[in-house]
């Protein structure tokens, strides 16, 4: 059965979007989905289901719509594709607090750097459904703005290195 991280976007961040991770949890568990984990308040949950990857995001935008009153995006991946994401940080030397992957539906367009406004000492890659940064002063400080990021929802790296642990124990 296979091991999916499901990321909630705007969930318990700058007091928009309340949902306890037990409520996010039982969402999970009532959708039938097995070894259901939840990991920090932000909207990360890691669980087991033979259910294709876009039955599952449909089912818990459905019950996060139903729970929150509006549209809550979810971005999912596979146990294996978060693996990935950590081994492909191109910012290895960066701290991992400091260091975030975006993560997106589908591949950033190859022009989403060109757009970005507010770069100062930020450095910025494009993954394969991600786009990778590097806040050289910290993210509360960044004025950094990515067009191409808007639907996306973004781990550090230390957030994503537990997620892919606690996947690999599923």
């Amino acid at each position: 059965m296979p091991n999916y991280i499901a990321l909630m976007r705007a969930v318990n961040v700058g007091g928009t979007g309340k949902l306890p991770m037990t409520e996010l949890k039982a969402m999970c568990v009532a959708e039938g989905f097995a070894k259901v984990r939840t990991y920090i308040a932000s909207g990360n949950v890691v669980f087991s289901t033979n259910r294709s990857a876009a039955t599952v995001k449909a089912a818990l935008e459905k019950r996060l719509r139903t729970y929150a009153g509006k549209p809550v995006g979810v971005v999912l991946r596979t146990a294996q594709e978060m693996a990935a994401v950590l081994k492909s940080n191109p910012f290895p030397k960066s701290p991992p607090n400091w260091t975030v992957a975006i993560f997106l539906d589908d591949p950033p367009p190859l022009d989403a750097l060109d757009d970005i406004r507010g770069q100062q000492d930020e450095e910025v890659r494009l993954g394969k459904r991600e786009i990778f940064v590097a806040y050289g002063s910290g993210m509360g400080r960044s004025k950094l703005r990515i067009p191409a990021a808007a639907k996306g929802t973004a781990r550090n790296i230390n957030t994503i290195a537990k997620l892919v642990e606690l996947a690999s124990g599923n």
